[in-house]
């Protein structure tokens, strides 16, 4: 498994000794907002608040990026994030770019699919990239920005809510002292110990079946898509999945019995004849070995008073679908523009319960579509067996049994039915609806509307089209107007056609790039009511 761990030892940080440690007691420091778990998520959420200008703690109890490649898919929308965080063309140039797949039942392919059938878009509908690779350069670039104070083998201990801050309690190598946060957000994974420290449930289904992951080197002639298998020659009466990762490694699910001993299936001897099988040879080398079980579970709530829960620490779904780490990194996203107008008092702190309310929604929706494909994959029933055996059958002859076989149904964004969103007033054929997330579409000589919506800073945006009258926006509401005299061009004609947009039309854009609402005729007023909705002002 030499791979992976020659690249995580140059990704090692000693510990520093911080000035909080040499406070007295009585008299800790006292910081804006705390991020316990410096993963994907918690290091894309410091920086994006870092870039909104506000200071940040980032806080995680190892010395080093995880262990393993863990998550290799990253979405669309996940780059797109990643984008306005300045990494995404690190990870995109690394990473492998896919958007076909193929689901086979034994040695036939029953059908294929493209998650991205249509061009005009700056990133592709996903990566594969190693989650140790992602995180190296998050961590990268967070070392461009002073805003953020990352401490390694920084371990909380203890929480106490206050009325206007969070009390922790943290362990080091020289001892623990204590510091004070008006925010504290724990991205601390699935094993939370910041939920067990307020008391939270994490409630769900795990999934008794369970499934091998064997990380391999190899030199291959496979193409760069996701290949899932139900009842393969190879492993028969179960399912298998493969996909390639930079490097020259492949990632392979192999489902098992849901009795077998993971002790004695991790084993790199027990390991080796069954990927032989699949691949038709032994000519690979182990990168990395591991086993798991389904678990569909969630928080009731997650905002526990001054503490915030976001990625699995808040929610976990299966690995089949990619929901895992792209949902945290929507939380992140979600999470960062609210707590920054929270911090400035440009917005009231009850702003935050749209994060719950949104963010909710999305786990739900999450977690019952990984349930669904979970049992599709592993039937837990004579009658859900039956049922997958003729639903395959089917597939092989029909267009709607294709469309009901469920290999994992991959991440897309969430639609929010929120508080924050005006409803439409007038009638629209086509373009994102209040509370999704905007598209993006070519400007010409290779710039996109997400560039010009990352551009514009970290405020709300008015995407309009010109009929030769500028819209009068708000105050702090930044301008992208397509078309008219000073307009940014349109030369596809796809702009216009994916926002339904007739001159004079506008779309109000959240910071994360979520309509807040969309307009045939705007006027400053109802721009104006429409913001203040979506800042959490009325």
């Amino acid at each position: 498994m030499a791979q992976a761990n020659t690249y995580q030892a140059k990704s090692q940080f000693g510990y520093r000794r911080h000035p909080d440690q040499d406070r007295p007691g009585q008299s800790p420091a006292e910081h804006p907002v705390v991020v316990v778990g410096a993963g994907p998520v918690g290091l894309s959420l410091a920086i994006d608040l870092a870039q909104r200008g506000q200071r940040v703690v980032l806080l995680d109890d190892a010395d080093r990026i995880g262990e393993g490649s863990r998550a290799i898919c990253f979405s669309k929308r996940s780059l797109e994030y990643w984008d306005r965080l300045g990494v995404a063309d690190r990870m995109v140039e690394k990473g492998v770019v896919w958007s076909v797949g193929r689901i086979f039942h034994g040695e036939s392919q029953l059908y294929q699919f493209n998650l991205l059938p249509e061009d005009g878009h700056k990133r592709p509908a996903f990566i594969n990239l190693q989650q140790y690779y992602a995180e190296a350069y998050l961590v990268d670039r967070i070392s461009d920005l002073p805003a953020i104070d990352l401490r390694w083998r920084n371990k909380v201990t203890a929480l106490e809510q206050r009325n206007d801050s969070v009390a922790l309690t943290i362990e080091t190598p020289e001892g623990a002292y204590r510091l004070h946060a008006q925010y504290v957000v724990a991205c601390d994974g699935a094993r939370s110990s910041l939920r067990q420290m307020v008391g939270a449930d994490f409630a769900g289904q795990v999934f008794e079946d369970q499934f091998l992951i064997a990380d391999v080197k190899m030199t291959a002639e496979f193409p760069t898509e996701r290949w899932f298998w139900f009842d393969p020659p190879f492993h028969a009466g179960r399912s298998a999945l493969l996909h390639r990762q930079p490097d020259g490694v492949w990632r392979i699910d192999l489902q098992l019995n849901r009795y077998a001993d993971p002790t004695v299936e991790k084993k790199p001897e027990n390991v080796r004849p069954r990927i032989a099988r699949m691949l038709g040879h032994d000519k690979f080398e182990f990168e990395w070995i591991s086993l798991y079980k389904f678990q569909c579970r969630r928080m009731d709530r997650f905002l526990h008073g001054r503490v915030i829960f976001a990625g699995d620490s808040a929610h976990q779904v299966s690995p089949f679908g990619a929901r895992g780490a792209n949902s945290g990194l929507e939380d992140a996203e979600n999470l960062s523009w609210k707590l920054d107008r929270v911090l400035r008092g440009t917005s009231p702190a009850s702003l935050l319960e749209s994060y719950h309310v949104e963010r909710s929604l999305a786990a739900d929706e999450n977690i019952r579509e990984s349930t669904r494909s979970t049992d599709f994959m592993a039937p837990n029933s004579h009658q859900e067996a039956r049922l997958r055996k003729a639903v395959l059958s089917l597939a092989k002859e029909t267009e709607f049994g294709k469309r009901m076989v469920n290999g994992g149904r991959l991440s897309v964004p969430c639609s929010y039915d929120s508080p924050l969103s005006s409803p439409d007033a007038d009638a629209w054929d086509a373009g994102p609806r209040p509370g999704c997330s905007m598209l993006d579409a070519p400007l010409g000589q290779q710039v996109y509307l997400t560039d010009a919506f990352r551009k514009g800073g970290t405020d709300f945006t008015l995407l309009s089209f010109s009929n030769g009258a500028a819209i009068d926006a708000p105050d702090g509401v930044k301008g992208i107007c397509i078309g008219g005299e000073g307009g940014l061009a349109d030369p596809s004609g796809l702009v216009t056609k994916r926002y339904d947009a007739e001159p004079g039309a506008a779309y109000l854009l959240r910071p994360d790039g979520y309509v807040a609402a969309r307009f045939r005729h705007p006027t400053r007023d109802a721009i104006a009511v429409a913001l203040s909705r979506a800042q959490g002002l009325n």
